[in-house]
């Protein structure tokens, strides 16, 4: 586990204090809070592979949904995804 990865699981779980119950159901709160914990204790991105699609759908369901928009979504995705152990380059 790098301080990276420790960094962007603490911006995920601000991210649920600050909006969660205004912006996400609970099932979607509940479903960060597993993807966050799966990809922060995963080591190969062999494992991170089928929790980083599943995080992508979720994203885009909030911004089909009205509630969120691409941009704040696409944050939240990236904050997920960077607790894995290979954060996208960009």
């Amino acid at each position: 586990m790098t301080s990276e990865r420790t960094q962007a699981y603490g911006r995920v779980v601000r991210t649920l204090d600050d909006v969660g119950a205004t912006k996400l159901h609970k099932d979607e709160q509940i479903a960060i809070r597993e993807f966050a914990d799966t990809l922060i204790f995963t080591e190969t991105a062999e494992e991170a592979r089928d929790t980083g699609r599943e995080v992508e759908a979720l994203g885009e369901r909030l911004v089909a949904s009205g509630r969120w928009t691409e941009e704040r979504a696409a944050e939240l995705v990236r904050d997920i995804i960077a607790c894995g152990p290979l954060a996208p380059v960009g």
